[in-house]
């Protein structure tokens, strides 16, 4: 390794080949960020030069480069390991420059610059080797593009990139700080300042050093790379060069397309769909519960010491991507059957369980290919129950993607054709908080007298009465109604005695029996769903004219098994009740336990509730960092702040309180107090501390925030 601060003239003036490998990311700088920081930075230094520092220089940063071994005449070629988009920038303001000086006739300083940007024609050998950098192969077509344009540029007729948008704006600011009067001497203080002025420091690696062990020390500067950027970086190092390029678009590509650079949230924290599976991909080859955070040293760590050939390896990761996304793309497909498995998917996944794709992805893996179509249904059917049955009793899902890792680990060690059934033992035996399976009193209670409606999330709630209505229909199974099953997603969660009952249900009732209509109304058994959203009138009409709205104009099932239930009577409180009771039942045979099942050996524990909930638990959940500023979101008391400490206190001019409302209260003397969990904001932010609540209560599944957010609104 050999180290030494450069200029651009230095690393760019000889004929050469810088190339950015393929397995690099594309060119991701931006104007606000990067751009046109840098060339303040310039500007700067130019006037330092000028008023006081004629030796003034400016720092870059580094870059990394490897020799390329190439034959004996041949452009000397190196490859660019770490700093490519410092790199591809200075090409792009160089080449922006040159075609400045060039529309401006200043032919001895153009010339002075285009030895910087291109070989010369002598050596080259095909059309890329006219650039000193050639980008990764998702920049190449647009770097050329821009790079190989005559001036005066007309960016318009260039392909929209942002290869194309930065040197646009290289080439309008460079022109406007230029002006006209006095433009040849800035055009010489420019050129002198960008090519002898600029210092980067350059780390020349031979071709036989450990290029992988600099690029991830230095990861943490610029901007951050993603767990597939840092992995993908990591297996092409290691495939023969030769064969790179092919394995990558066989292999990997697929990767870099937009399905699978979506950010997607898990817990509270997004990353790419690719670095998502990549980490579920691997909990499942692992058998290892590990965070998201640690995906990369788990990944290479499973190559070092399990899948040494990653040549052999990248077909598989393929295999299960590909798999992979059709499950997720089928479950999203709102019309017609799905198959088990896409079916399991869309269900589970308005759980917000994640921590079932390791699952799925395990079930598929070559080593399982012995298991039956029937013992994968009978799993899926398992599993689900198990998932669904949780979420409606609220079990706490704290250490439940351990209990799925440590399944797999036991199911890893059967014997493929008792699957299914060892997935119902294990279930059957557990008896603790984070994995047992709720049985049918539990469900029961669950669900008897609970205000649904608002207790749980409405895409759950809608998934539920979706599932019910579909086994009316008979999907899935082998003789369903012709009229398929109900459009996924989409139904509208409808009351069929309305929330304003008052208006149009007069019912002689004392203000007890008015209170507990209420309580009523939002139950499961005054619930179903619409494909087509009621207007406000039938939606709030009385019971007769709504009953002959939906006798005549709605397909939905399980509504005409209410219309039965009621017959020509009144839609009351018992009936709602008597429903509730059937709707339980119905759930219980749809996603079964067995007989006699019982889930927990004692009392599950409370649930977490935004009432239960204090800061000093955001605080050791990370949802709050010690130090951590607040500040009113009340007009009337600017300037107060509030600093979080380590057990959950607030502290506002040294004196410590208690709680939220406590601290508000010492800030806000308005008669009758406030709450402080809407009172106290994250500084710098539009969050208060009642929305951090909320978010913490949604990653662990606590249906209880949707409801608090309308209880307090």
């Amino acid at each position: 390794m050999k180290t030494d601060v450069v200029k651009p003239k230095d690393i760019f003036y000889n004929p050469t080949r810088l190339t950015v490998p393929l397995f690099q990311r594309p060119y991701v700088w931006s104007l606000d960020e990067q751009w046109a920081p840098l060339w303040e930075d310039i500007v700067r230094l130019i006037d330092v030069i000028e008023d006081h520092n004629p030796d003034a220089t400016h720092f870059l940063g580094a870059i990394v480069i490897q020799q390329v071994p190439t034959r004996l005449g041949a452009l000397p070629t190196w490859n660019v390991i770490d700093g490519q988009q410092r790199m591809t920038t200075l090409q792009l303001l160089l080449d922006a420059l040159h075609a400045q000086l060039e529309r401006r006739g200043m032919t001895d300083l153009a010339e002075q610059v285009l030895p910087l940007v291109e070989n010369p024609k002598s050596f080259r050998k095909a059309e890329e080797d006219r650039f000193k950098l050639w980008p990764t192969n998702r920049d190449r077509v647009s770097f050329a593009a821009v790079m190989a344009a005559t001036p005066p540029i007309s960016y318009g007729s260039i392909p929209e990139s942002r290869l194309r948008d930065a040197h646009r704006f290289f080439s309008e600011a460079i022109a406007e700080w230029l002006g006209g009067n006095d433009a040849d001497q800035r055009a010489a203080l420019l050129v002198g300042a960008v090519t002898e002025r600029l210092e980067i420091a350059s780390i020349r690696l031979e071709a036989h050093e450990d290029a992988q062990a600099i690029f991830e020390t230095l990861n943490a500067r610029g901007t951050p790379l993603s767990a597939a950027d840092l992995i993908k970086n990591f297996i092409f190092q290691q495939v023969d060069a030769a064969e790179a390029e092919k394995a990558y678009l066989a292999y990997w590509a697929d990767f870099e397309t937009p399905w699978w650079e979506t950010e997607v949230t898990s817990g509270r924290i997004k990353n790419p769909r690719a670095s998502l599976f990549l980490w579920q991909w691997l909990v499942a080859r692992t058998l290892t519960d590990f965070p998201i955070r640690e995906v990369f040293t788990q990944f290479k760590h499973y190559v070092n010491t399990v899948e040494k050939d990653v040549a052999a390896l990248l077909p598989r990761i393929k295999t299960a991507a590909d798999r992979y996304r059709a499950i997720i793309e089928g479950s999203e497909n709102p019309n017609g059957p799905l198959d088990r498995t896409q079916l399991f998917s869309y269900r589970v996944g308005t759980l917000d369980s994640e921590i079932s794709r390791p699952l799925l992805i395990w079930l598929d893996e070559p080593e399982q290919a012995e298991v039956s179509h029937a013992d994968r249904h009978r799993i899926l059917d398992l599993l689900e129950s198990w998932f669904v049955r949780r979420a409606l009793v609220k079990a706490p899902s704290q250490g439940s993607n351990r209990f799925i890792v440590d399944m797999l680990r036991e199911l890893s060690r059967r014997p493929r054709q008792e699957l299914a059934s060892a997935v119902e033992g294990i279930l059957v035996a557990n008896h603790t908080a984070a994995g047992y399976w709720p049985g049918d009193g539990e469900l029961r209670a669950a669900l008897t007298d609970r205000n649904v409606y608002w207790n749980y999330r409405r895409s759950r709630l809608r998934m539920v009465l979706e599932a019910l209505e579909d086994a009316k229909r008979g999907y899935p199974g082998v003789n369903p109604l012709a009229m398929g099953p109900i459009v996924r997603g989409k139904a509208t969660v409808e009351h069929l005695m309305p929330q304003k009952w008052r208006a149009h249900w007069p019912a002689d009732l004392d203000e007890e029996q008015a209170r507990e209509r209420d309580r009523r109304v939002q139950q499961l058994g005054n619930l179903t769903i619409v494909t087509q959203a009621l207007n406000s009138k039938v939606s709030n009409g009385a019971w007769e004219q709504k009953r002959a709205h939906f006798l005549a104009s709605d397909d939905v099932l399980i509504t005409k098994d209410a219309l039965a239930l009621a017959g020509g009577s009144t839609w009351d409180e018992d009936t709602i009740a008597e429903r509730t009771d059937q709707l339980i039942t119905q759930i219980a045979a749809l996603w079964p336990a067995p007989a006699g099942h019982v889930g927990l050996d004692v009392p599950p524990p409370p649930p977490i509730t935004r009432a239960s909930v204090d800061v000093a638990q955001l605080v050791d959940a990370g949802w709050l960092e010690v130090g951590t500023e607040l500040d009113p979101r009340l007009r009337a008391v600017p300037g107060a702040v509030a600093t979080v400490a380590q057990d959950g206190r607030l502290f506002v001019d040294g004196v410590a309180y208690d709680t939220p409302s406590a601290a508000a209260a010492v800030v806000y003397t308005a008669k009758g107090g406030v709450n402080g969990w809407w009172f106290w904001g994250i500084s710098g932010t539009d969050k208060r501390l009642n929305d951090v609540r909320a978010d913490y209560l949604a990653s662990l599944g606590a249906d209880a925030a949707d409801a608090g957010v309308e209880a307090d609104a």
